[in-house]
């Protein structure tokens, strides 16, 4: 692919993922028209509030809503769907939210929230209950049902799910460094440590500092991930506790590890991002900045979301990118759509919000999540021959091409994503969570402020895994209710 053709494709990535950082670690995928400043919306017009859809300005998320108004112009209903997109970052959008929800005069009838905010709104009564189908019909991911309940009751619909993937580029690691195929492709097996993969990134520094070529004009590090203090910190911070055996919280939200536990984390954090394979640039950025360095082949690995795999095949194609697992345990990210608890809702637009959910969130708009980029929430997206995204759903342009063809992603005999059952999907199940707890803002502002002064503070550089262990301990305390 031509340079110039590369640098389109990520710079228009870029000016995406930068205008949405979601808490999931990435851009908040939904919504398609309206502001957040606009009017509030009344009669039969159903408003969801969500953020900017990561497919695009026609993005699947708005042919998905266009495909209900249009069902419900054939059923000779009068009730019409729109959503208002939320500008800024995540914590802007969830800020926005919650005020706009308890002063109860939003005109919000759908809130597409990040899996990790979904307690917080039920325990504020903010959402109301669903039935319990919503979550869990035995075809929804048991991880991402999950992310729907809080003590017990469903009050969201699991909408898109998300996980940590490891991309790799296979042209540093097989064409450079001249690892074995099979050595490289061990990868996608999902039984690769990180031990492994240190092996790997050691074969590809020893070939950058000798290769007299231009292909390795760019490299500058091994690997790359969102390292800023924000969300995506979080997330690196939690795989690599959760990667130690470090469990922060209960399911009742409360804290639940020990400063011993913790140490185990803080060695493994640090065993992962204080070493010579991190690129220098990791720990100022975010999901934008670290495609953009590995598209661009200043690392050879890459910690990111499975939305990103399009975007880099259409940049990098196949003889240069590959996907796998990422080591260890990797974070569940995703959003949730919930119904607005506004008691002036009347009863009836009340079981239309409920419907329009269930059909943004049924067996054939997972799937259309699915081909577009996502990660679907429900098994049969991933499995089910008979499961399609051929019900006018999905504008004839968005159509998946033929395997391997194109700018589209390589796709399976059954016009899936080609990676998505055998690496998606065990991924998504193997997911750990985030905490569950309504606390989870305080939880995560002390979680990064404490895990960031490894890189920036020179006294906690120096200080022992043992004594950062019983400063985050005590950060956390303060933030997190006691078993």
């Amino acid at each position: 692919m031509k340079r110039s053709t590369i640098v389109q494709v990520l710079v228009w990535c870029a000016a995406l993922v930068l205008g949405a950082s979601a808490c999931s670690g990435h851009g908040e995928p939904g919504g398609h028209s309206g502001t957040a400043s606009a009017r509030p919306l009344t009669g039969t017009q159903l408003v969801i509030a969500t953020g900017v859809d990561v497919t695009g300005k026609n993005g699947i998320r708005k042919r998905l809503v266009d495909a209900w108004n249009e069902l419900q112009e054939k059923e000779n209903s009068p009730y019409r769907a729109r959503a208002v997109i939320l500008p800024g970052s995540a914590d802007l959008q969830r800020s926005q939210l919650l005020a706009a929800l308890q002063s109860g005069s939003s005109g919000y009838d759908i809130v597409n929230l990040d899996v990790t905010w979904v307690a917080e709104f039920a325990a504020a009564g903010l959402i109301r209950e669903l039935p319990e189908e919503y979550a869990d019909d035995g075809d929804v991911l048991a991880k991402a049902a999950a992310t729907a309940r809080w003590k017990g009751e469903v009050y969201a619909a699991p909408y898109n799910s998300d996980v940590g993937l490891l991309y790799y580029r296979r042209d540093y690691l097989v064409g450079g460094a001249g690892i074995d195929e099979k050595k490289s492709g061990a990868l996608t097996t999902g039984h690769t440590m990180w031990g492994g993969v240190a092996s790997l990134m050691d074969a590809v520094d020893a070939w950058a500092r000798t290769d007299k070529t231009d292909k390795s004009k760019s490299y500058r590090s091994a690997w790359t991930s969102q390292l800023s203090p924000y969300e995506g910190l979080t997330v690196n911070g939690t795989e690599a506790f959760a990667s130690a055996g470090v469990r922060l919280t209960g399911e009742d939200g409360a804290y639940a590890a020990s400063p011993d536990e913790l140490e185990k984390g803080v060695a493994e954090f640090r065993r992962r991002t204080e070493n010579p394979h991190t690129l220098d640039d990791a720990f100022e950025s975010d999901e934008a900045a670290t495609l953009k360095d590995f598209a661009e082949g200043r690392t050879a690995f890459l910690r990111h979301w499975p939305y990103a795999y399009r975007t880099l095949h259409a940049a990098l194609g196949d003889d240069k990118l590959g996907v796998a697992p990422l080591p260890g345990a990797a974070v569940l990210g995703g959003q949730d759509l919930a119904v607005a608890a506004n008691p002036a809702m009347p009863e009836a637009r009340v079981r239309k919000a409920r419907e329009l959910v269930r059909f943004l969130t049924d067996k054939t708009s997972e799937r259309c999540l699915l081909d577009a980029g996502f990660a679907a929430t429900r098994t049969s997206a991933y499995t089910d021959p008979g499961v399609t995204c051929d019900d006018h759903r999905a504008a004839p342009s968005a159509a998946a091409s033929s395997e391997g063809s194109g700018g589209d992603m390589p796709r399976d005999r059954f016009q899936r994503p080609l990676y998505a059952k055998d690496t998606l999907l065990p991924a998504l199940q193997a997911a750990v969570l985030r905490p569950h707890t309504p606390f989870y803002g305080a939880f995560t502002h002390a979680f990064t402020t404490e895990l960031s002064r490894l890189h920036t503070s020179a006294k906690t550089r120096s200080m022992s895994d043992a004594d950062v262990a019983k400063e985050l301990d005590t950060a956390l305390r303060k933030v997190l209710p006691s078993g």
